[in-house]
């Protein structure tokens, strides 16, 4: 006879997290076509065709987000149990679970790349829109309301929302803006997506997943946060806190992250790769239909990576330009980089003059190379961002810190280290951001001729 704990649970093994358990409620999340169409969608988009390993997916990264979700929520409990119950918990693992959902073939390359070029940038989809309404579709198909977990949890419709605030979390200004939970409960809005200071559960399993895949070293310790996570009050509302003596983890944590997408998500070659797939996603959307997908829930959740293979073996005319460009990819005939250019002025923004101004530099560069002019539609000039999650700011000035002597009282960084610029440690940078523009010329020829143009 089953155990109550094997009733209601499931085991997993994880590479990354061991043995996890998770309540029996994701598991059906999980056995949904919804869910189970992350498992072909990979996590680092085109970064695959360039580090051998990369070829995980969303699938068992949203199921290591799910556990770490609720292993947070429960550190969090055990210091503050009059805070949370086991409701909370749930919701919080759902949403961890349910949080990209949402995501397009090729993760990021979808969002990012693809629907701006075919609905315009001011088009506002993005993919946690889709994750929220992904979840809505089947909790209404699977009925999930009517599921009582441990034979004393059901989900109303509060939590329903809750769920859905936590996986795509507006930023908290003076008036609380969510329905799901009050305002007593602004921490757990902090566990999933946190908006305000950048360090959340999702960070924490891509960075140990990505780096695992990768064969980078993350230097980050999560394990080390759940420890020393509290909930305090700061300015009215309760945040979660750190040990002002994780400072140094905190960076660590924000340069693994610059790190990872210097080496890999933004690495010149991944990005020439997912311009090629943005490329023959454009050519074969008025044929595939694959913007129009993201209206209709039944549509995008047949929507995956597997449309790469769809053009790549197709036979018609309609689809040869389209699959011309997926082949050269596997003939590793790419575009070519012509080179970047770094903009180190210190502002925050780059003005549309300066950039205008650029781009024109350097496309000037490229008709100068002798030879027949270079078509300016054969150019493409892309604008990468390189910094710590938060822009030229010192990331860790939007994180909440308490002192050992005082564990309930929640604290900014400089009023605990009162931090001058000649006390800051000497491996700090300088600047927090860094803005490059790339240039890659649409030639995927290998012949001399080429070569010298280059």
């Amino acid at each position: 006879m089953a155990t109550p704990d094997q009733r209601t649970t499931k085991v997993f093994h994880d590479p990354v997290h061991g043995q996890i358990e998770l309540p029996q409620l994701l598991v059906k999340i999980i056995d949904t076509p919804q869910f189970q169409r992350l498992r072909s969608i990979k996590q680092l988009g085109g970064a695959s065709f360039v580090y051998p390993g990369g070829d995980h997916t969303r699938f068992e990264h949203s199921i290591g987000v799910a556990y770490l979700a609720g292993e947070l929520a429960k550190a969090l409990r055990s210091r503050h149990p009059k805070l949370i119950d086991d409701k909370d918990i749930l919701c919080v693992q759902i949403a961890g679970l349910c949080h990209d959902l949402g995501h397009g073939p090729f993760s990021h390359l979808f969002d990012q790349m693809f629907i701006p070029r075919v609905l315009g940038r001011q088009n506002q989809w993005e993919h946690e829109k889709a994750s929220q309404e992904l979840f809505d579709h089947l909790v209404k198909e699977y009925k999930l309301e009517d599921e009582i977990i441990d034979e004393k949890i059901r989900l109303e419709k509060e939590d329903l929302t809750f769920i859905k605030e936590m996986i795509n979390p507006t930023k908290v200004q003076d008036k609380w803006p969510f329905e799901g939970r009050g305002e007593e409960k602004s921490f757990l809005y902090e566990i999933v997506s946190n908006k305000l200071s950048g360090i959340d559960v999702d960070k924490f399993d891509y960075l140990e997943r990505d780096c695992l895949h990768m064969g980078l070293k993350n230097t980050f310790d999560f394990r080390r946060f759940f420890l020393f996570a509290r909930v305090c009050k700061v300015d009215g509302r309760n945040h979660i806190c750190l040990r002002e003596t994780e400072v140094g983890n905190l960076y660590d944590l924000f340069y693994s992250r610059y790190s990872l997408h210097r080496r890999v998500c933004q690495h010149r070659v991944t990005q020439n790769v997912n311009l090629m797939i943005t490329d023959a996603f454009v050519k074969a959307d008025p044929i595939l239909n694959l913007s129009g997908a993201i209206s209709i829930m039944e549509e995008y959740t047949n929507l995956t990576d597997e449309v790469f293979e769809k053009i790549l073996h197709s036979t018609g005319p309609d689809l040869q330009e389209a699959r011309e460009i997926l082949r050269n990819i596997h003939k590793r005939k790419l575009y070519k980089f012509v080179g970047e250019a770094k903009r180190n002025n210190r502002s925050e923004h780059i003005t549309e003059e300066e950039k205008t101004q650029l781009i024109t530099d350097l496309k000037a560069a490229m008709e100068a190379v002798p030879g027949d002019v270079i078509p300016r539609d054969s150019i493409e000039v892309h604008r990468f961002v390189f910094d710590y999650g938060r822009g030229d700011e010192d990331p860790v000035r939007n994180v909440f810190f308490y002192r050992k002597d005082a564990p309930e009282t929640g604290l900014r960084i400089l009023r605990i280290l009162r931090i001058r610029q000649d006390q800051r440690a000497n491996l700090l940078p300088d600047r927090f951001c860094e803005r490059i523009f790339r240039v890659y010329w649409k030639n995927t020829e290998n012949d001399q001729t080429t070569q010298n143009r280059l």
